[in-house]
């Protein structure tokens, strides 16, 4: 399996992952049930899972009273998607292995 491989099928867990846990934290809400930390859907967020938790946001209507999760979520996205394009048109070559 090369780098690249490695890198989708990261990143296609973490959003699955952040996409489940605003359906799991929706359902903990309408049961009164103990609650996920929003710190740790901003974790999630950032560690390369903000497509799913935007998705999931909007899809289970979860946390879009919330203008942090509104516009943060987003923001996220962009800074991920600034520094994905940042290194790759960077002049400097990186070369892994």
């Amino acid at each position: 399996m090369n780098v690249i491989s490695v890198l989708i099928l990261y990143f296609v867990g973490i959003n699955l992952v952040g996409l489940f846990f605003m359906g799991l934290d929706k359902y903990k809400a309408q049961r009164q049930l103990w609650r996920i930390p929003e710190s740790t859907l901003f974790i999630l967020a950032i560690i390369g899972g903000s497509i799913g938790c935007i998705i999931g946001m909007y899809a289970f209507r979860h946390k879009t009273r919330h203008w942090y999760f509104v516009f943060g979520m987003p923001l996220i996205l962009i800074i991920q998607i600034a520094l994905f394009a940042a290194i790759m048109y960077s002049p400097i070559q990186i070369q892994i292995m």
